[in-house]
């Protein structure tokens, strides 16, 4: 049975639930890329056109992308990245030096680089306040003022284990 929602106060479940299912995260890649339209998706991925007409679809209501007309005659749309949508740049840049890092045995195929010198940069979350990176062991989740009781449990028995959820 094919699970519709995660109905989850989870903010990796909410996420995931928008953009969760691989064509979404490769659609939004192309759209950080600068492509629009319909067809530059399509030309560029690959996809099948209905399963890119839900995708794109989804991805407006989640609030990602802006659909807008380009044309009248016929009615077309392009698709333009929405302050939201821009946010997804980091996660984009994350799982690039994930994947990398992790699964490319024959090296890099895209690398992210500094434009004025032409230097690989080598991504890491940082704590904005502080400086630090988020891998430091000072930093570890809490449930937040909205968790419901199962997901203070789940942070609960994480913290007496020493370990993170």
């Amino acid at each position: 049975m094919k699970r519709t929602s995660f109905d989850s106060q989870c903010p990796i479940a909410r996420s995931l639930e928008r953009v969760g299912e691989w064509w979404s995260i490769l659609i939004l890649r192309d759209a950080l890329g600068g492509l629009t339209r319909f067809d530059e998706f399509q030309q560029s991925l690959g996809i099948a056109t209905n399963m890119l007409t839900r995708r794109l679809n989804a991805l407006v209501e989640a609030g990602l992308l802006e659909r807008r007309p380009y044309s009248e005659r016929p009615l077309r749309h392009e698709y333009i990245l929405t302050e939201r949508g821009r946010d997804f740049r980091e996660v984009s840049q994350a799982l690039l030096a994930f994947g990398n890092r992790h699964f490319a045995p024959e090296g890099p195929s895209v690398l992210i680089v500094n434009a004025e010198t032409g230097e690989p940069a080598e991504p890491i979350l940082v704590d904005r306040v502080s400086g630090r990176p988020l891998s430091d062991p000072v930093f570890r989740t809490v449930a937040g003022p909205a968790a419901s009781a199962r997901t203070h449990a789940r942070h609960s028995r994480a913290a007496a284990a020493g370990d993170q959820p």
